[in-house]
Formats: structure tokens, sequence, C-alpha cells
């Protein structure tokens, strides 16, 4: 049976840029090993399989896989077969369209702006704070100098459903020259639950944007994400519980990819209720392409 698939630019600006996604629509009968093989043979940094049709409240079932293995949760598949859902199976505009995800429900929400993109926003989970490593240790995975992180803050391990290692650096310029050291990454994720690094800095190329980003994760075979959704939700809730800005709300545009030709740019919220770090993450989603798997 002929399998129809979308493909998108998620957190884009413009066609071929931001992360691409491959949705697969119909995908209630495809084994796990089938899904992982059109992962593969997708090789985008991620594909999305719609396993349920839905129902009265708008939530479908969803699995996404990179191009190694399957993941829990993950930002620019959620905001991209939010999408499809809503512009080629409901075929109406909705508030709200919930994800069933193995990392639990994120809903996504529509912002309708008359003339200008439509942007997508999911919740994701409350931010959980793990490990903190050693600025030497991260500084060698990454093959910059140590005295380039930031000391006013740690180097920590954050999840929102899927963990990533966050490492605030001070200038652009350690983010552009950052290259994982393959050795000295894996010797790190055989110790932690996180597989995926996060770097950013107060220097973005567009003066108006907040930060300028990267991330690696060459475990999921991803050697670097154009725009990673989960990663920057994590970000958000480490700003604010680390009190990046000093205050109680965080507001920001993160741009991520301009290093791989992949320019991208990511919405996050975060702000604090009582115990609780609640986050959002938005961004843009365009169709590129439509075809058949047969």
């Amino acid at each position: 049976m002929a399998l129809t698939y979308y493909i998108l630019d998620v957190f884009a600006e413009r066609k071929y840029a931001g992360n691409q996604l491959a949705v697969i629509p119909d995908a209630a009968d495809i084994s796990d090993t089938t899904m992982q093989d059109i992962a593969r043979e997708m090789h985008f940094s991620e594909t999305t399989f719609i396993r349920s049709v839905g129902g009265r409240e708008h939530s479908y079932d969803i699995r996404i896989f990179t191009p190694e293995h399957e993941v829990p949760f993950a930002g620019h598949p959620v905001l991209g077969t939010a999408w499809v859902i809503q512009k080629k199976i409901l075929k109406k505009p909705v508030d709200i369209i919930t994800l069933q995800l193995a990392a639990g429900s994120i809903p996504v929400s529509f912002m309708y702006n008359k003339g200008l993109p439509e942007l997508l926003w999911m919740r994701q989970n409350p931010p959980v704070f793990t490990k903190e490593f050693q600025n030497e240790t991260i500084a060698r995975v990454l093959s910059i100098p140590a005295d380039s992180i930031d000391p006013r803050f740690p180097v920590q391990e954050v999840s929102t459903g899927l963990p990533f290692i966050i490492v605030p650096v001070t200038t652009r310029n350690a983010v552009r020259k950052a290259r994982i050291n393959r050795e000295a990454y894996d010797d790190l994720i055989r110790t932690t639950r996180s597989k995926a690094v996060f770097i950013f800095s107060p220097e973005p190329y567009k003066p108006e944007n907040t930060f300028n980003a990267r991330m690696f994760a060459d475990y999921y075979g991803i050697p670097e994400d154009p725009a990673t959704g989960s990663a920057n939700g994590c970000l958000a809730g480490y700003l604010l519980h680390h009190r990046y800005f000093g205050d109680m709300q965080v507001d920001i545009r993160v741009e991520q990819g301009y290093e791989i030709n992949r320019p991208s740019l990511i919405y996050s919220r975060a702000e604090r209720h009582g115990d609780c770090i609640e986050v959002h993450v938005g961004g843009n989603v365009i169709l590129v392409a439509k075809g058949q798997l047969i």
C-alpha cells in the first residue's frame, strides 16, 4: 500500500530553511522496524508517524524517529505534525491539537495573525534539572577553550521530555568554532541520560534575536540539528531557573542553523507558577513537498 508523506520546513522564515521534517499521516499499521527504516531513508533529523485518527478533542497518537533511534519527544516534529493534522486531515482552523507522545500529552495552539506568518506554539513538559558538569569536560567535547564557557551559570542537563546538556558560552565565536570531539563525546554519553549537547551565546547574528545556538547529537544520527524545539524549551526553563536575565519571565528569539546554511528562528517563553516552570516554544511551518512511499 502506498503511503502519503509530507515534507516540511519547521522554524523556518522561508522555504528551504529551518529544520526538515517528514510526516507520515496514515501510519496505524506500520511496524516499529518499518518506521525506523523509513526514518533512516528520509534521513532528516526526525520523521513522525500519525498512529490514530483523532477524535472530538483533536488528540492524536504520534511516534517520532531519528535516523537511528525512536525518541519520546522532539520540538519541530510536534509543530510540523500538528500543522499537517490541521491543514491536511482536519482541513479547518482549530485552536488546539494535542499530540500523545511517549513523553506525555503536548498541546499545540495556532496563532492566526492576518497578513503575518501563522505561528504554532507547543506547551512542553515542565523542565527537570539534573546533573551538572565540569566546564573542562564539556570544553573537550566541544573542542573549545574552557574559559569560553560562561562561569556565572552551570553546564547542566535539562529535560522537558528529552534531555539536553545546556552549555552557556560568552561569545558567538565560541559557538561558531565548536566541533564535536567524538572520543570525548562518546566517553561522556556513556554516563549521561542526555545524548545531545546544546550550546548558546548572547551574541546573535541578527540584532533582533536574543541568542545564537547550535545542537549536536551524533548518538541519534544527527551530527548537527538546524533547529531544536525541545532543546530551546530546555533553554527557556534553564534561563528562568538560573535567573539569567534576573527576572521571573523569559521571552526570547533564538537563531540556530546558521553555521550549516539552514537558518532557523525559534520563539521560547517560560514563566514560573509557584514551584513549577511552564515552557512554550513556537515557530513557523512551511510545506515543501508531498509524495508517496511505494
